[in-house]
């Protein structure tokens, strides 16, 4: 297919007909640069006739965060809480890309139980990343009780995130070859009460959205997107599943055992704000139905182990460090001075937003030589003006809310 049947959209801005006295004047208008945690700011150019958008221009890099270079100085092991400040709606997901980065480069091989409680976490993270979009979509076109709803069950996962890393957010529990400690049975119990109950309680939601004539109005039609476009734009995740594509890496390229679960890919129809609202509902419910299964593997396989043995690139457990003078010395080594092998490797995961991907490249020595971040929140902010034109401003909104992304990943 070429260019120009592919892509609708030009970054160019449209001419203006000044002689049309029909047309009139048109008005440019800046949305933004505004965020309301203040962690990134996005600012849209918008050219306006009457209340139809003619042209959009998502103009980001205001944080400039330098992440990338950050990783390329700090080295391997310290670069770790700084994925947690990328999405920081699902630091996890974060650590987990970085972390299996490294193995793959390393050859590093992670035991089956670490490999089962990354899955619990990451699944958990999932649902914790859609509470947001729910509850945040839902405040910012007029349905207020949905946003405590859904952050309502947000709190339990942190509660139980709290419980096992001590940490609510930016947890920086995962390590180069597995997790930092096991999930003990105070936590599995904390799970296992929250995904019997979640369910249920997604369904309040369900009954307050997606039969609401408003909700509906807002978002059915609205932010139309083929599949084609959906390609062409790198659009990955319920973004590119909401346009019909059926495309998820824990399907298509399988890591940390999600072959082994039994799990469904909710796809949409139309690619409307609507659809991609639709897959993420049914997307926590797979991720509450995966989380379940992983459960109950934890439990067939208390007392072993979570973390590879392999002192060259793995923290010791900490228990051992505080009573062996030799596994000290390892934990000092690999803090100070990890270097892994020469060579490049990229590996990505299904992330809440879509293909969160991390490339490094080693030289042998205790920094990287590269490190870049496939973030998909840039992906779906460039697909702005491509949802938007020729829409009403009052559904840029819509569209935002509906490509989900967070600012922190965007301007990394």
């Amino acid at each position: 297919m070429s260019t120009t049947q592919t892509f609708e959209y030009s970054r160019a801005m449209p001419p203006v007909d000044h002689d049309d006295p029909v047309q009139g004047e048109t008005m440019m208008v800046n949305m933004g640069p505004q965020h309301p945690a203040t962690h990134g700011v996005l600012r849209l150019v918008v050219r306006l006739d009457g209340e139809t958008m003619e042209y959009i221009d998502p103009d980001v890099g205001f944080l400039h965060r330098g992440k990338e270079k950050t990783c390329e100085s700090l080295g391997w092991h310290k670069f770790f809480p700084h994925t947690d400040r990328l999405d920081y709606v699902q630091p996890l997901l974060n650590n987990i890309a970085y972390a299996m980065a490294c193995e793959k480069l390393a050859g590093i091989t992670v035991p089956e139980r670490g490999q089962v409680v990354r899955v619990l976490l990451m699944e958990v993270s999932r649902i914790a990343a859609h509470l947001i979009y729910i509850g945040t979509t839902s405040i910012d076109l007029g349905a207020v009780s949905n946003f405590f709803y859904s952050f309502e069950q947000r709190e339990l996962i942190y509660s139980i995130l709290d419980a096992y890393t001590g940490h609510r957010m930016n947890n920086t529990y995962v390590r180069i070859g597995g997790v930092y400690a096991d999930v003990d049975e105070n936590v599995e119990r904390m799970l296992e009460k929250f995904l019997d109950e979640f369910p249920e309680k997604l369904q309040v939601l369900e009954r307050l959205l997606t039969g609401n004539r408003i909700w509906y109005g807002r978002n059915r039609g609205v932010g139309l997107v083929s599949k084609e476009n959906a390609m062409a734009w790198s659009l990955t995740g319920p973004n590119l599943r909401g346009s019909g594509v059926d495309w998820d890496l824990r399907k298509r390229q399988p890591y940390c055992g999600y072959e082994t679960y039994d799990f469904d890919i909710p796809v949409g129809t139309v690619g409307d704000c609507y659809d991609r609202y639709l897959v993420r509902m049914e997307e926590m419910r797979q991720s509450c139905r995966i989380a379940k299964q992983a459960l109950e593997r934890l439990k067939q396989t208390r007392g072993a182990e979570v973390l590879a043995e392999d002192r060259k690139y793995v923290l010791p457990p900490k228990a051992l460090v505080h009573r062996s003078m030799e596994e000290l010395i390892f934990q000092f080594k690999v803090v100070t001075d990890l270097c892994l092998p020469v060579g490049e490797a990229y590996q990505a995961v299904e992330s809440s937003k879509g293909e969160l991907g991390f490339y490094v490249r080693s030289d042998g020595t205790s920094n990287p030589l590269r490190c870049h971040i496939r973030a998909p929140g840039l992906m779906n902010v460039q697909a702005i003006p491509l949802l938007g034109n020729g829409r009403l401003l009052s559904d840029l909104v819509a569209i935002i809310g509906s490509l989900d992304f967070v600012m922190g990943e965007v301007d990394r």
